[in-house]
């Protein structure tokens, strides 16, 4: 087997970091025009997304390339300083994206806004170094370095028309140093791509990344209030029935990729709650 297909094989599986897979981070609803995510731990903890001013929350997309910049950076073997590099286009080939000029806009202001969306932690984010939950503002990015190619290069890229225009620029990225911390304690999740890649809806996928962090912490079953399940994802709806106009189609397609063995939404007095069985890995 090539160094290249060891290094696939390798990372068909990803780890990401629990702490920050437990909380909500990317919007997922489009026509939502929230400034800020808020949301409050049954424990007190509280934690907050703030966007730059100007920008939006992170959203589907951002969602996409969190994951496939964690896939990268294990695939680079996991650098100490973090730091992970690419080509626009190889990027958005690995989404299975369209590499067009809109794509590759949507990559920069996804990249742009990873770097600057401040997450701040109050008692919130789990720090494993220190064991406590941690006090203070990270970002998922620490850098983002675009670069053009060189002039020397476009000159040459005239002799290999089919290039020309599927090379507009080069990334070097900085992951968030908290997070790099957290997966080489061991404070994870694991996330299948084939999987995650299987699942076309951004809901389906958020599932699952919770799903995984349930696994990570020894469980088969998990039981969640449906309110706090929307807070978590997070979505706008807040009413049961809009809510689950939004869940079923993604518990389905969860138990259809063999993700989830059972999902169902159950009344007890006055409250909704979500009971999932999740699938083994064989499965």
């Amino acid at each position: 087997m090539s160094i290249a297909a060891r290094r696939r094989h390798a990372t068909r599986t990803i780890l990401l970091d629990r702490a920050l897979e437990a909380l909500p981070l990317f919007r997922l609803s489009d026509s939502a025009d929230e400034s800020s995510i808020s949301y409050t731990l049954p424990d007190g903890g509280r934690w907050r997304v703030l966007p730059r001013p100007g920008d939006r929350l992170p959203g589907t997309f951002d969602q996409d390339v969190y994951v496939e910049l964690w896939r990268r950076f294990h695939e680079a073997g996991e650098p100490a300083d973090g730091v992970v590099s690419f080509t626009l286009h190889a990027f958005l080939r690995s989404i299975t994206r369209r590499a067009d000029g809109r794509t590759y806009g949507q990559l920069r202001a996804a990249l742009t806004r990873l770097q600057h969306t401040t997450l701040e932690s109050l008692a919130a984010y789990h720090d494993a170094a220190t064991g406590s939950p941690m006090e203070a503002s990270f970002t998922v990015l620490q850098a983002v370095k675009i670069e053009r190619r060189r002039s020397m290069d476009r000159d040459q890229l005239t002799f290999f028309p089919a290039l020309a225009a599927a090379e507009p620029g080069e990334a070097m990225v900085t992951l968030s140093a908290q997070c790099r911390a957290n997966i080489a304690a061991g404070y994870s999740s694991a996330l299948s791509i084939q999987r995650y890649s299987s699942l076309s809806s951004p809901v389906a996928r958020r599932i699952y990344r919770l799903l995984e962090v349930a696994r990570s912490e020894g469980n088969v079953t998990w039981r969640v209030a449906l309110s706090r399940l929307a807070e978590q994802l997070p979505l706008t709806q807040r009413y049961p029935s809009h809510l689950l106009r939004v869940l079923q189609p993604a518990h389905e397609m969860l138990i259809s990729a063999g993700l989830l063995r059972d999902a169902a939404v159950r009344q007890q007095m006055r409250e909704w709650f979500v009971d999932y069985v999740l699938a083994t890995r064989s499965a």
